[in-house]
């Protein structure tokens, strides 16, 4: 049988933006507290932005160059395009429906009120526009457009608002002032004694633009928003100086070609088409909001309103590891591997273990790859300490890591002032790895000690997405990360090995054996299954392989958060296949991968998703799982999640997705709220982990 029909695959775009539809779920959901709601709200407008930023900018150039080129669907870009037009107003209109009969009464209902410029008390008019004449109005600039004056380079999705101007010898009857991103989006009222009460920036600046325009008459103001392409465009083998290179390129990512407008609903016809002139924009590019015109920027109230009441319930994760005076982290490691399921589990632990090596004079050198960190890393900051402290220190820093490449530039220049080796990993290939290696002198050996996980050193993230991370000293598998690493930072050829699968060198080949094999068990009449977790699944070799595994009689079990190419239900084809998404309180990025094997389980974790990108573009590592009970807590793990029926969607026949419908009788589970229930018992009862 063909497994690579066209028929048989979901555009991945399309995918995509069903996933965004989960989030907005999330939204609308009135289990959820209604920050959160908000919250969730924001992440959709912040999703979409870069889904125009980068996937329909692709695309456009796709149209634009009259490509030939197709997916693995058969969808040429100009049909993608339409059909992601169709989708996204959709959901664009579900999201504003929701803000406008949902989240926006409610939130009024309970004193936390966003007005319009009319609503305004009197007392806090005076107090805005003298916030405006001290504030806003020095760091202005109004940019009329004539002959003289060309359309300004307006900054990718910052909030404009375009003027129409009326009176006697003026050259021009519009003008653009660009509102810049010093500014808060929302501004809270002078006083609020009874709650809190907000206006948009966009609104006062409307309200004040007569201000900017003296002996001229606004006759009227218009917000809009435009978002361009900032996909990142570097030779790495024509540039001598990557740094440099992408540096010059960030310069550019804020003025490429504009993909998407967005305006007020009530703009006139007339002022729209001279924006879409000015974009090089089409009708089907507009998108005509029936409120505020970014609901991203929202996310800051939703984060700084002190309402408990209105948030999920705060938590402390559980220290898996207890250290005391008579012992530190290398002594608990070489007692036995340590699983660690974050957040439920601390992030701090991490941290810890690199800070000590840091501070340790056993310790000889570190070795540590860093795609995303947080802003004041304290990850970084162990680095530099230990680079002070003598030890040799690398750290592989990917800076093409998107929406990264700023801070990660400014973390490389700041590690090497500090004496760190900083390289960039492999010309070509991304290092999107989650690893760490500590070399040590114990006695008359030395010991390598790891750290491998699914998740970036990002602290923040650690406390709201979902990863496993293992520390281990187990020497099969320091000894081939040593490898690894010496294959980033040096020139050799890729060995062999026994324990890592890593691409782009082995790791594809290694899914298609175990898959492989997993087939050759189903022949033999042995249990086989497959049991995957991961974020995306779009690649169209691991999609085939699972179809043939599904047409063998493998029962295949997916949990794939987002994009997923692969169908179900297709008769012959993917009968024995079940695609599960869940969105909830955290981000699920943990990657798990569990292959029966005749009843010895194979449990791998590891940092890639089943996409091109993961296993041809980039280095990535997948990890055994080696102790038998460690496996059998991470089949725990996998079980729990698929037993969701709370937050857990099932794709159906056609791609779209619907919440996990119970049996008669099922309680209700939802697996992130059990994950934290149980972190919280282990963490009053037992702080030191018994069985690792």
């Amino acid at each position: 049988m063909d497994f690579s029909k066209r028929e048989h695959f979901i555009n991945r775009e399309l995918s995509w933006l069903e996933f965004n539809q989960r989030v907005l779920d999330q939204a609308f959901d009135a289990a959820n507290p209604l920050l959160e709601r908000l919250k969730f709200l924001a992440i959709v407008s912040s999703n979409l932005d870069e889904f125009f930023e980068v996937r329909v900018a692709g695309l456009k150039q796709q149209k634009q160059n009259n490509s030939s080129e197709v997916g693995p669907d058969g969808l040429s870009a100009s049909d993608a395009l339409a059909r992601i037009s169709k989708r996204t107003r959709r959901m664009v209109d579900d999201q504003y429906r929701c803000w406008t009969e949902q989240i926006y009464p409610q939130l009024h209902e309970q004193g936390i009120r966003f007005h319009t410029y009319p609503d305004v008390p009197e007392d806090e008019r005076a107090y805005f526009e003298k916030f405006f004449r001290e504030t806003i109005y020095p760091v202005l600039t109004p940019l009329a457009v004539d002959p003289a004056h060309p359309f300004p380079q307006l900054l990718n999705k910052s909030l404009n608002v375009i003027v129409e101007l009326e009176g006697e010898g003026i050259s021009t009857d519009i003008a653009v002032v660009q509102a810049p991103r010093i500014l808060p989006r929302v501004v809270p009222f002078s006083k609020s004694p009874d709650g809190n009460d907000y206006v948009f920036l966009g609104n006062i600046i409307q309200e004040h633009a007569g201000l900017l325009f003296r002996g001229v008459h606004v006759k009227a103001t218009h917000l809009f928003r435009v978002t361009r392409n900032s996909n990142l465009y570097v030779d790495e083998e024509e540039s001598s100086n990557l740094l440099h290179a992408i540096e010059e390129e960030l310069r550019k990512v804020n003025r490429g070609a504009a993909v998407r407008l967005e305006v007020k609903k009530d703009i006139p016809d007339r002022v729209l088409k001279r924006l879409l002139d000015i974009f090089n924009l089409e009708e089907e590019d507009v998108f005509r909001i029936d409120g505020p015109l970014n609901l991203s920027r929202l996310m800051p109230v939703a984060l700084q309103i002190d309402r408990p009441d209105l948030r999920f319930k705060r938590f402390v994760p559980c220290q898996v590891v207890s250290l005391d005076t008579e012992s530190d982290l290398f002594f608990h490691v070489r007692r036995g591997d340590i699983l660690l399921h974050h957040p439920y589990d601390s992030f701090q632990t991490v941290v810890d273990f690199l800070s000590q090596a840091a501070e340790d004079p056993q310790v000889l050198a570190i070795k540590q790859t860093l795609y995303r960190t947080s802003s004041d890393s304290p990850i970084v900051q162990a680095l530099i300490t230990a680079a002070r402290n003598g030890k040799q220190v690398t750290a592989v820093i990917e800076l093409k890591a998107r929406f990264d490449e700023a801070a990660n530039i400014h973390w490389a220049r700041i590690m090497r002032e500090a004496g760190v080796d900083v390289v960039y990993g492999v010309t070509g290939l991304k290092t999107h790895a989650k690893a760490m290696l500590i070399i040590r002198s114990e006695g008359d050996k030395i010991r390598r000690y790891a750290h491998m996980g699914t998740g970036n050193y990002h602290p923040s993230t650690a406390k709201i997405y979902t990863d496993l991370s293992l520390l281990t000293c187990r020497e099969e598998l320091t000894t081939e990360l040593a490898e690894t690493f010496n294959c980033l930072t040096g020139v050799s050829r890729f060995p062999e090995m026994k324990e890592l699968m890593v691409a782009p060198w082995s790791l594809y080949e290694g899914f298609q054996e175990l898959i492989e094999n997993e087939i050759g068990q189903a022949w033999a009449g042995r249990s086989s299954g497959i049991f995957a977790k991961l974020n995306s699944l779009v690649e169209p070799g691991i999609i085939e392989a699972l179809y043939r595994a599904s047409a063998a009689g493998v029962p295949i079990r997916l949990l794939v958060r987002g994009m997923c190419a692969l169908k179900t239900g297709i008769p012959g084809v993917s009968e024995n296949i079940e695609v599960r998404s869940i969105v909830g309180r955290f981000l699920e990025h943990s990657r798990i991968f569990r292959f029966e094997n005749g009843g010895c389980p194979r449990v791998y974790l590891g940092s890639p998703d089943w996409m091109p990108r993961n296993l041809f573009r980039r280095v990535e590592t997948v990890f055994p799982i080696a102790a038998p009970s460690m496996v059998k807590h991470v089949e725990e793990i996998l079980e729990w999640f698929w037993r969701d029926n709370v937050k857990a969607q099932v794709m159906q026949l056609d791609g779209s997705y619907a919440f996990r419908q119970r049996a008669e009788g099922e309680p209700s589970f939802d697996a992130q709220a059990e994950f934290l229930a149980d972190s919280q018992r282990r963490r009053k009862s037992h702080p030191v982990a018994k069985d690792r």
